[in-house]
């Protein structure tokens, strides 16, 4: 499936709704715990989506077979990559944070190829996961860790996070044969999640104890969950619909540089030329990935030799 210049827009603004995530939790954990933030994320988030679904007269999703699912979608995909991410970026920049959560589509082919009959590993695949984790040891080798404003800990927390939405994207197939609407799934994981992080933000954080969060923070963490969530689902899962699920984890090589930007000039976030490389070096990966430069490159050496066509 081509990607038409209304799915390029959509792609791209998605990139800057997610990429700005990574800049308002950055916010958010200046005054609130993570395990807070994580709660009001998805909690606003499932409201918003909840309203959406009453507007267009559709039913909230909550039959019998489908709660077990919602809760353990919601915790792969939601309750610990949020979580992990999140309490990351007390330690690390959000930009860093964002490029290291880039490698899910690695994380993903890894699991799929193990759990998944008709998800094997190609040589493009393989090529593109190598250039990714040799990004990764760019990003955490060579005193990464004793930079200013780096954790090893923290890098390693994106990269479980990481590894968490793999499992989710594998487990997330069992939706299809649920005759659900992808905005019905994505209401039904963040009512599961918000569910599950009731109990634990009121034991870790006891959040009625703590002091009234600023206005920017108030403000971030309303952008997280409406803009950043409610509203990234919805354009999420147009564009899916329009240009296929290949097309649309391309968005993954954006994210990253809205995130390093709105961080760079809004928070004064400093990023090494390490940083920059190992971005580099996993969107080289992602791109292998995608297959369609190669395709592109054997197309062209081709088109010359005698009976090959075009």
């Amino acid at each position: 499936m081509r990607m038409t210049y209304r799915d390029w827009v959509l792609l791209f603004l998605l990139s800057v709704l997610w990429g700005g995530s990574f800049f308002f939790v950055a916010v958010a954990v200046r005054e609130v715990p993570p395990l807070t933030v994580v709660g009001l994320r998805t909690g606003i988030a499932a409201l918003a989506l909840g309203a959406v679904l009453w507007i267009r007269g559709k039913t909230w999703p909550f039959a019998q077979d489908t709660v077990a699912a919602f809760f353990v979608m919601g915790f792969l995909n939601n309750l610990v990559p949020f979580s992990l991410l999140f309490w990351a970026q007390t330690m690390i920049p959000s930009g860093l944070a964002s490029i290291l959560n880039a490698t899910t589509p690695i994380f993903s082919i890894i699991v799929a190829h193990f759990l998944l009959a008709d998800e094997r590993m190609a040589r493009n695949r393989a090529i593109g996961i190598l250039s990714g984790f040799l990004g990764v040891v760019v990003l955490l080798g060579g005193g990464v860790q004793n930079g200013p404003g780096i954790a090893l800990s923290g890098m390693l927390a994106c990269l479980a996070a990481a590894l968490s939405y793999g499992f989710a994207g594998v487990y997330g197939r069992r939706f299809r044969a649920m005759n659900l609407s992808a905005t019905q799934v994505a209401f039904g994981q963040l009512i599961a999640t918000t569910t599950m992080m009731v109990p634990i933000v009121s034991l870790a954080d006891r959040p009625w104890a703590l002091s009234a969060p600023g206005l920017p923070v108030i403000a971030s963490v309303l952008a997280l969950a409406i803009v950043s969530t409610a509203l990234a689902y919805v354009i999420f899962f147009r564009v899916l619909a329009s240009a296929g699920a290949v097309n649309v984890t391309l968005v993954t090589l954006l994210v990253p540089v809205s995130a390093i930007l709105l961080g760079r000039f809004i928070l004064g976030e400093e990023m090494a030329l390490r940083q920059y490389a190992g971005m580099g070096l996993i969107g080289i990966g992602l791109l292998a990935i995608d297959g369609r430069i190669g395709e592109r490159l054997r197309g062209s050496s081709g088109a010359g030799k005698p009976g090959v066509t075009k």
